[in-house]
């Protein structure tokens, strides 16, 4: 059975429906100076990427060998004074990395398109959705009549939405919409490159472990986004 579970906010949901990032497998410029800083890590999972059973849905197999070793799932050393359950998106590196105790992070390979580098700051996620529907701005339908059919009735959800299995969708301190995405993708050869358009993406087996992690709330989900 497929299913899909919102946490909706301030009874906002109807709005963000239609706000939600764009993301489109227009030719994406890679940018290979986003390695980052040499940092020891823990673990690293590569086994995680595997044909993955999820409420109905098949994701495939991900050739995890045709992605660089720095952007696969792993447990890193990382020091910070920001406190376990933080996210810290480092969009110039190509890292997200989720907080954990004693000095860990998760750390996360990311793509980023054009609407991530164009905000930072402290957020925090105010609800998440499975298997979200898609609503492509009006920019994009412009620049793209394939997808203008979605703009207002949105891409149900499938193998092929890009957003992918999971979103999360950050307000600010104010509680404002930030139109900030952390959402799932099906282009896994994306992810540690400049994307040619849409927020955050991670690869869907890794966008389904975050999502397991996180708490909606502003007392329990903060990120911040650094460029």
């Amino acid at each position: 059975m497929r299913f899909r579970n919102a946490f909706p906010v301030f009874g906002l949901l109807t709005t963000l429906a239609l706000a939600g990032c764009s993301t489109s497998s227009d030719s994406a410029s890679v940018d290979d100076k986003g390695a980052g800083p040499t940092v020891q890590t823990a673990q690293i999972f590569n086994d995680a990427y595997g044909v993955t059973k999820d409420a109905g849905y098949s994701l495939p197999a991900i050739p995890i060998d045709r992605v660089k070793p720095q952007f696969r799932r792993q447990v890193v050393s990382y020091q910070t004074t920001e406190r376990p359950g933080t996210i810290i998106v480092n969009t110039r590196e190509r890292f997200l990395y989720y907080i954990l105790a004693n000095g860990k992070a998760m750390r996360y390979g990311i793509g980023v398109g054009k609407q991530g580098f164009a905000w930072a700051g402290t957020a925090y996620v105010a609800w998440k959705q499975e298997w979200p529907t898609w609503h492509p701005p009006k920019e994009m339908a412009e620049r793209r009549p394939d997808v203008a059919k979605y703009v207002e009735d949105g891409m149900g959800p499938g193998l092929t939405n890009p957003l992918g299995a999971r979103a999360m969708y950050l307000f600010n301190e104010d509680g404002k919409d930030t139109l900030f995405r952390l959402h799932g993708t099906p282009e896994w050869a994306s992810i540690g490159t400049a994307a040619s358009s849409g927020c955050i993406r991670l690869m869907n087996q890794d966008v389904i472990d975050l999502y397991s992690r996180v708490r909606p709330g502003k007392d329990t989900s903060k990120v911040i986004v650094i460029q």
